[in-house]
C-alpha cells in the first residue's frame, strides 16, 4: 500500500558517461525499482562525464537504499552523494527567533531596552493583566511534551520528541501567525511537568499538550485547566476531535444520513479516541461503541481505568460485548485512531449502507483505503496521498489564533463545537462530495474560519467548564 512520497524523498548525485542513452539508462534504473523522479539536473558537464542529480520519491529508507543500489549497478556510473531531503530541512533545525523591533542606533537600544524597558516592567508590575498587552504573552503558545507518545513511535524521550514541537511550530506560524515554541521536559512524572508548566506559564498566552502518552495526558491537561488562567489544549485529542466531528458532519450529509441515527464504533480509547467520543456524544447520537486492543468496551469488562470506565458508562448502551469485527456489523460510521491492518474489505461490507470509514492511524489505516472503498460511501484517512486528509492542523493554528485574540482564560466544549463547524463549513454545498469532506490544510480561509467562530464563543462564555 505505501507509494513514494517526499516523506523519503533523495537527491543521488551520480557521475555517468556522457552517452546519448545516460539519461535515459538512469531514469530507467530508478523506475524498475520503483522510484519516482521529481528532478533531474546536469550540475558539470566534461568530456567524459557528466555529474547528475537526480531527486526521487520513495517508500522507506530502505527503497531509498534499492534505489541507490540500483544506479550503482549501471556500468561505469559511480554515485557521489546521496542526500535525504527530509533531514536536510532538519539541520540546525526548523525555528529561529526574529526581533519585531528595530535595533539600529542608541535611542532604539534605550526604548527596547534599558533604560526604558523599566517602564513596562513596573506598568506589569502594578497590574499584571498588561503583561498580554505589553509582551509575547498576546501571541505565543508553549508547545508542551514529556516525548512518552512521539507520532505513533513510542517513548522517544524529550530530545526526540524536538522535531515534532519545532514542525508544530513552525506550523503555528504558517497557518496562523502565532508564536508557538517547543518545550520538551526532561520527566515523564506527572506532577513535575504540572509543577514546570505551571511555573513557566507566565510567559505565554496558551499551552498545547503535545505526545504525552495516555492516561498520564488526561491528569495533566485536567490539573493544569484548573491551575492556569490560559487555555490549556491537548491537541492529540481536541484538535483530532475537532476535525474528525467537522468531517463526520459533512460525511454524513453526503450520505444522508441524521447522526441521531447512527451507530459508530470508535477504535483506539486512548487520548484521541476518548476525545472523539465525548465530542460526538454531544451531538447525541444513536450508539458509540469504543474498542481497543482487549475488544468492545463495555461496563462490565475489567480492568477499567478511569478513562475506560467513562467510556463505558457514557457508550454501548446495549452492553455489547465482543471484538473490533463484531462491532463493526451494521455499524454506520468507523472512526479508527489506533493500529494498522486491523480488518479488510470482508469486514467493511458488513457494516450499513452509505457506510462512512474514517481510517486515520498513520501512516498506515486501520484498513486499506482501497478495500474500504469497495463497501463503504466515504472513506478518510490521516494520510495526505489519499482524498479526505484529517489532519490537526485544520484545528489548532485556527483555534489558538481565536483563543489569543479574545483574550480568553480557558477552553470549552463549545468552542471545539464551533471549531468543528467552522471548519466542515469552509466546504461549500456546492463543493461537497464523497471526495471532498474537508477543505485543504492549505486553504487559507480555514485558520480565519475557525478563529472567527472560537473568538465569538469565548467572547461569549463566561463559563469555565471544559472538555
Amino acid at each position: 500500500m505505501p507509494v513514494p512520497g517526499p516523506g523519503y524523498s533523495i537527491t543521488v548525485r551520480v557521475e555517468a558517461p556522457p552517452s546519448a542513452s545516460a539519461a535515459g539508462d538512469l531514469t530507467s534504473a530508478i523506475g524498475q525499482v520503483g522510484g519516482v523522479i521529481t528532478a533531474f539536473d546536469v550540475v558539470e558537464s566534461h568530456a567524459l562525464t557528466i555529474v547528475v542529480d537526480i531527486t526521487c520519491n520513495a517508500t522507506s529508507a530502505d527503497h531509498a537504499r534499492v534505489i541507490t543500489e540500483a544506479l550503482e549497478a549501471l556500468p561505469g556510473v559511480a554515485v557521489r552523494k546521496v542526500s535525504d531531503r527530509t533531514f536536510l530541512i532538519h539541520l540546525g533545525g526548523k525555528l529561529e527567533v526574529t526581533p519585531k523591533v528595530a535595533l539600529k542606533n542608541r535611542d532604539d537600544l534605550s526604548r527596547a531596552y534599558t533604560p526604558g524597558v523599566a517602564r513596562i516592567c513596573e506598568a506589569i508590575a502594578k497590574n499584571p493583566a498588561d503583561a498580554r498587552r505589553l509582551t509575547i504573552k498576546r501571541n505565543t503558545v508553549a508547545v508542551v511534551t514529556d516525548g512518552s507518545a512521539v507520532l505513533g513511535l513510542g517513548n522517544l524521550g524529550p530530545a526526540a520528541a524536538l522535531p515534532v514541537m519545532e514542525g508544530k511550530a513552525a506550523l503555528f506560524k504558517k497557518f496562523a501567525d502565532v508564536d508557538a515554541w517547543p518545550v520538551c521536559l526532561d520527566t515523564q512524572d506527572t506532577e513535575e511537568i504540572i509543577r514546570t508548566v505551571q511555573l513557566i506559564a507566565p510567559v505565554y498566552g496558551g499551552i498545547n499538550l503535545e505526545d504525552i502518552a495516555a492516561p498520564r495526558c488526561f491528569e495533566i491537561e485536567a490539573r493544569l485547566r484548573e491551575l492556569l488562567d490560559i487555555p490549556v489544549f491537548h491537541d492529540d485529542q481536541h484538535g483530532t476531535a475537532i476535525v474528525v466531528v467537522g468531517a463526520l458532519r459533512n460525511a454524513l450529509r453526503v450520505v444522508g444520513k441524521d447522526i441521531a441515527d447512527c451507530r459508530i464504533v470508535v477504535c483506539g480509547v486512548g487520548a484521541a479516541g476518548s476525545a472523539i467520543i465525548r465530542l460526538l456524544l454531544t451531538s447525541s447520537p444513536k450508539d458509540i461503541l469504543g474498542v481497543d486492543s482487549r475488544g468492545i468496551v463495555h461496563i462490565d469488562r475489567e480492568p477499567l481505568d478511569n478513562n475506560l470506565r467513562w467510556v463505558a458508562e457514557h457508550t454501548n448502551a446495549d452492553g455489547m460485548t465482543g471484538t473490533l469485527h463484531d462491532a463493526l456489523v451494521g455499524a454506520d460510521v468507523f472512526v479508527g485512531v489506533s493500529a494498522p491492518n486491523l480488518f479488510g474489505a470482508d469486514q467493511v461490507a458488513t457494516m450499513a449502507p452509505n457506510a462512512v470509514v474514517f481510517a486515520l492511524a498513520n501512516p498506515d489505516p486501520e484498513v486499506d483505503p482501497i478495500d474500504a472503498q469497495k463497501h463503504a460511501a466515504v472513506v478518510a484517512t490521516g494520510r495526505s496521498d489519499y482524498p479526505n486528509q484529517i489532519n490537526n492542523v485544520l484545528a489548532f493554528p485556527g483555534v489558538f489564533r481565536g483563543l489569543l485574540d479574545a483574550g480568553a482564560t480557558n477552553i470549552t466544549d463549545a468552542m471545539l463545537l464551533a471549531a468543528a463547524d467552522a471548519i466542515a463549513d469552509v466546504v461549500a454545498p456546492d463543493q461537497l462530495n464523497a471526495s471532498f469532506i474537508v477543505p485543504s490544510v492549505f486553504d487559507p480561509t480555514v485558520a480565519t474560519a475557525v478563529a472567527d467562530a472560537v473568538r465569538r464563543v469565548a467572547a461569549s462564555d463566561t463559563g469555565h467548564g471544559g472538555t
